[in-house]
Order: C-alpha cells, then sequence, then structure tokens
C-alpha cells in the first residue's frame, strides 16, 4: 500500500474526540451542526463512532473512493458526509452505515473528519467535544471489524496484520456496487 501524504499535505485531515459531558451534545445537536456547517462552507465535515474506525487508511480510502465515485458522476446522496459514511462503513444502505459508523447519544469516542480549510481541531468547540489523541487513529481491531461486519471467519482467512486490506477491500466495494438510480443497464 502506498504511504499516506504527510499530515501538512493532507486535504482531508481527522481528529479523535470525545464528550466533555455524558451524552452532551446529543444526536440531534449533532446534526444541526453538521447542516449548519454544511451551509456555511462546502467543504465535508463529518463525525464518526471512533469504534468503527479502522486506522487513518481507512478513512482516506474512504474519501478517495468517495472522490472518484462523486468525479464520474455518480452521487448516491445530497450529502457528502452520509455519503462519506456508506464508504466508512463499506455498504451501500444508508440506515446500516449509520448503524454501523454513526454517532449514538451513547458515543464516548468520536473521530472528526473534515476537508481543508475548515481544522479539524477548531470545529470540536462546535459539536462541545475535547481533543482526545489516544482516540485517532488507532489499528483495525477484532471489535471494529465486527462491527462493520467483517466475520470472523473473513478474519480466519488472513493475518491479523493483514485485517486493514479486509477493511480497504469493503470500502471498494461499495464504489463498485451499483448507485441508486444508476443500475446496470438490462441485457436483452
Amino acid at each position: 500500500m502506498p504511504p499516506l501524504p504527510a499530515p501538512e499535505d493532507r486535504t482531508l485531515r481527522a481528529v479523535g474526540a470525545r464528550r466533555r459531558t455524558v451524552g452532551v451534545p446529543t444526536v440531534a445537536a449533532i446534526v444541526g451542526t453538521l447542516r449548519a456547517l454544511a451551509q456555511e462552507s462546502g467543504a465535508l465535515v463529518a463525525l464518526f463512532d471512533a469504534r468503527a474506525i479502522a486506522g487513518e487508511r481507512h478513512l482516506y480510502s474512504a474519501w478517495a473512493h468517495l472522490g472518484r465515485a462523486r468525479g464520474r458522476g455518480e452521487t448516491r446522496l445530497r450529502d457528502r458526509g452520509a455519503e462519506l459514511a456508506l464508504y466508512v462503513a463499506g455498504d451501500d444502505q444508508l440506515p446500516r452505515s449509520l448503524a454501523k459508523v454513526g454517532v449514538t447519544d451513547a458515543t464516548d469516542e468520536f473521530v472528526l473528519v473534515a476537508e481543508k480549510p475548515l481544522e479539524p481541531s477548531e470545529l470540536l468547540a462546535r459539536f462541545d467535544l475535547v481533543p482526545a489523541d489516544d482516540v485517532y487513529p488507532r489499528g483495525p481491531t477484532e471489535s471494529v471489524l465486527e462491527r462493520l461486519g467483517i466475520t470472523a471467519a473473513e478474519r480466519g482467512t488472513v493475518p491479523t496484520a493483514a485485517w486493514e486490506g479486509l477493511v480497504l477491500e469493503r470500502v471498494a466495494m461499495v464504489e463498485l456496487s451499483a448507485p441508486a438510480g444508476h443500475a446496470p443497464a438490462k441485457k436483452g
């Protein structure tokens, strides 16, 4: 796998975070902040449950696949943040994707993702979250892969060191599936 760009050269940046207070912000408040940010800037901002993120390559691969698909005019959803959730989850259905990678009122650890010129560390205050360097980045674990729907049988086919590849494969599979409204033409 090619190396990731140096942090200062990345267009997409991510940070780990925690709630300052249990249950605050609520999911409703998070969604409201995401909507406000979308109206203020064309830059993508997304917030994921850190227990579903298998490291930096996981996020950057999802973002790259999203960009390639959109570059071909293959949009699945109007909101790029929600569409990114499809790729991060490795699933082509938003409800299932949000169940895998989305945040809930019980989420304790988050990964905030933002495109330049937005600065994730500055956005944390908008969400009432505090930075947590120990939350992200973390590598793929058995519990992360389970959350992403990668079974014990699938994990057993490769050494633990190759688990990241299983996650990246799931991300790539979303790009290969036909977007809603873009099903391949039937052969006659």
